[in-house]
């Protein structure tokens, strides 16, 4: 398959295809190969810095529910921050970007996603068919937010159109969707899955069990399910919505299959998320999204430095909080017009199709 790099990678000059994959994709493939060894030390210290301070905030919790729910509740964001970074941790664990040996990834990839009620395996291997098909058209629905095109969705009977509108609802996808997601969808195996994702998530089901009779028998069942739920709820909604974010944006390029290839999926396909300084730190610099589909071995720590030190990858449109939050309103994706679209988007591509009289 001929490769298409980005057009936003060429400014200002009419480079021909051939000249552009004999020179761009191995300027890309250089940029990328220093940054795909991870530092055992910088790991073990991410560890620490997160895992810590979690289990750390999970105590003052539990303190604090003697004095007043409130100040329980004031630490809520904290914990949460840290527990988004463990899932981090855990998502690098599954891209062997962690560490070098693979049962040390397991290893920690399991412990730091059952904080979060996710099993390791399974969610590993649909994310690497994620990965794998990132920005194709023709192999949507694996570990990615469900997304229809116009026609799709007119063709699609009606049933199925309400289930979409309430799927792509933003009320529904930032509130019930993320707890939905963590503690009920994950804790069931589907037949099309292998014997190895159906041990991941019977695994996970049953450590979860352990950890909260010990939780229930050592500080009570109704101080786990108030500390916990909450810390569930927030850690969840901002996933979701960096997951959402990070390939609904304004800009995103997909394409059908005969026209698609890795390197162009994985860059148009996926955003460069501008953060404040904190929320880069919580999210483990996911937000240069763009870089981590090109190549996902670079662990979370190089991710910044690797966008700094190569220009190839600094040429990309940005979105901030701000401009983030007009993904909301992407409901569809417009073939003819290249771009998503909301519900009004169904209106127009029918005016566009109705027969002038």
């Amino acid at each position: 398959m001929t490769h298409r790099w980005p057009a936003r990678y060429i400014e200002g000059t009419m480079t021909s295809r051939s000249t552009i994959i004999n020179s761009i994709k191995p300027a890309w493939l250089h940029a990328v190969a220093k940054y795909r060894q991870p530092h055992h030390g910088r790991s073990a210290w991410q560890i620490v810095t997160t895992l810590g301070p979690y289990l750390l905030t999970w105590y003052l919790m539990v303190r604090s529910l003697e004095i007043s729910y409130w100040l329980t509740l004031a630490l809520i964001p904290i914990a949460s921050g840290f527990l988004i970074r463990s899932f981090i941790i855990s998502h690098d664990c599954g891209h062997g970007a962690f560490f070098r040996s693979r049962r040390a990834n397991t290893i920690t990839g399991t412990i730091t996603a059952l904080l979060v009620f996710t099993p390791y395996d399974q969610w590993r291997h649909e994310h690497a068919v994620h990965h794998a098909s990132g920005g194709d058209l023709d192999h949507r629905g694996i570990g990615d937010i469900w997304t229809m095109t116009v026609e799709e969705y007119l063709q699609a009977p009606r049933l199925q159109r309400l289930r979409y509108r309430l799927h792509r609802s933003p009320w529904l996808m930032l509130t019930i969707g993320p707890l939905l997601q963590f503690m009920v969808l994950q804790r069931f195996a589907r037949r099309s899955m292998t014997k190895r994702e159906h041990w991941s998530i019977h695994q996970t089901n049953l450590l979860i069990l352990a950890i909260a009779l010990v939780m229930c028998l050592t500080i009570g069942w109704k101080a786990y399910v108030l500390i916990q739920l909450p810390t569930m709820f927030l850690a969840g909604v901002v996933g979701v919505w960096l997951f959402y974010v990070q390939h609904q944006f304004e800009g995103v390029q997909w394409a059908r299959h005969e026209e698609w290839d890795f390197a162009t999926g994985a860059v148009d396909g996926s955003s460069f998320y501008k953060l404040p300084r904190v929320l880069q730190w919580i999210t483990g610099s996911i937000g240069y999204h763009h870089i981590h589909h090109l190549s996902p071995k670079i662990p979370n720590y190089y991710l910044e430095k690797c966008y700094k030190e190569n220009a190839i990858f600094q040429n990309v449109q940005n979105i901030t909080l701000r401009s983030s939050l007009k993904s909301l309103s992407f409901r569809l994706w417009d073939e003819e017009l290249q771009r998503l679209v909301g519900f009004a988007g169904v209106k127009a591509y029918r005016q566009r199709h109705t027969p002038l009289t």
